[in-house]
């Protein structure tokens, strides 16, 4: 019985620590998991995950599970594009379902200037082959008949940027396929094992101190979401990164209604219903720096408000659960990945509330940097340098609201 159970485990137990190892990856979510994976496809096997809580407790075990590529920027919605692109096919690539469906993503627009940037932003997706455009409120109806489209309610609808391959994705399911995955290879993922200090010499990562022993490496990246900076600091990069909270709900399970990713940037909220037919209800990260994980009784007000001027049928639905995750924002709401001063020391960080939709090709780009020694075109506009330089990659326009 007990060889049975140790056959259906997701990644096999590491009693013990290596004395040293070829990269060390410092956090055990989508990204760091992803980087794992994608390292041993290139045969860089002597690679350490090192998780404080258990494999998926952060950002990727509490995010709201919504992929989309069609951001304003050319740097960015070609860098998530390639994202989407790994996802469609990840269930292949780790023989494990993650269940993403593209059923789309609608982002509303309620004023003229809105609807201006929608169109502005469709231009530049279409530039690129992304799949958006602007649409009207009719075929906004059909897209998502449950939904109070009519000219009298509070927020009228104007128009909508669509964008066909949004859509929804198991997040646990990513979780545990890039865990399986990266173990299959030949990592090792280590759960319950806290990073405590990172020591440098001649100019670049030497040891990683843990709550379980020293580790000696070359390599470590830092995937850790809102931890980011403490990781930083302890190497001595400083990170121009606050950390704030970003709170979500769902209701009880309803019978199937909305197919398509709502989003409003102008109410503040986004709405989709899940595989398990709870509607989750999400908002704009709070405005003040905090590493509390908890809820608050504004955010539930404000969102129930904004859900039932879109849905008003969901009056009496009762809310299950609700959750607050960390999100680490840059100065211009783009990620920064890559390289950093300190030879060894690779970043994955500044994701906001994207870097679910981001860990596929976050995972390839810095396994192929390790792997070639150069930064990958896709990723070098989000090098840290570019603070520095005043080379900003603004996305502001589209983190009007979280997704």
């Amino acid at each position: 019985m007990l060889d049975l159970f140790r056959s259906r485990r997701k990644w096999r137990s590491r009693p013990a620590l290596r004395r040293s190892y070829d990269v060390v990856i410092v956090g055990g979510g989508a990204h760091g998991l992803s980087a794992a994976h994608y390292l041993t496809k290139r045969g860089i096997k002597n690679v350490a995950v090192l998780e404080k809580s258990y494999i998926g407790s952060g950002a990727a075990g509490r995010n709201t599970t919504i992929l989309r590529s069609n951001y304003k920027t050319p740097e960015g919605a070609r860098f998530y594009d390639a994202s989407i692109k790994l996802y469609e096919g990840l269930s292949a690539d780790l023989g494990w379902n993650v269940m993403f469906s593209q059923n789309g993503h609608l982002t509303l627009s309620h004023s003229d200037r809105a609807t201006f940037v929608m169109q502005e932003r469709a231009e530049v997706n279409r530039q690129l082959g992304i799949d958006s455009r602007v649409i009207w409120p009719e075929e906004i109806q059909r897209l998502a008949p449950a939904m109070r489209v009519s000219d009298d309610s509070t927020w009228p609808i104007q128009a909508a940027l669509y964008h066909p391959p949004g859509g929804i994705i198991r997040h646990d399911a990513v979780v545990w396929g890039y865990a399986s995955a990266a173990d299959a290879g030949g990592a090792e993922i280590h759960p319950y094992t806290e990073v405590t200090g990172i020591e440098r010499s001649n100019g670049g990562v030497s040891r990683v101190k843990t709550n379980r022993g020293d580790i000696e490496t070359r390599i470590v990246i830092s995937a850790t979401a809102g931890w980011s900076t403490t990781i930083a600091d302890m190497v001595g990069v400083p990170l121009p990164i606050t950390t704030h909270i970003l709170q979500a709900f769902v209701t009880e399970p309803l019978k199937p209604f909305l197919d398509v990713v709502i989003v409003s940037s102008q109410m503040h909220v986004y709405i989709s219903q899940t595989d398990r037919g709870e509607v989750l209800v999400g908002a704009e990260i709070e405005p003040w720096t905090t590493y509390r994980q908890q809820g608050t009784l504004n955010f539930l007000q404000e969102s129930c408000r904004h859900m039932l001027e879109l849905f008003p049928q969901l009056e009496h639905a009762r809310m299950l659960r609700s959750w607050a995750g960390l999100c680490d924002i840059s100065p211009d709401y783009s990620p920064i990945l890559g390289l950093t001063e300190i030879e060894g020391f690779l970043v994955s960080t500044g994701w906001g509330t994207y870097g679910f939709k981001a860990a596929p090709i976050v995972g390839s780009t810095l396994a192929e940097l390790i792997d070639t020694g150069r930064t990958p075109d896709l990723i070098a506009p989000f090098r840290l340098e570019r603070f520095y330089e005043d080379r900003l990659v603004s996305e502001l326009a589209a983190a009007a609201v979280s997704h």
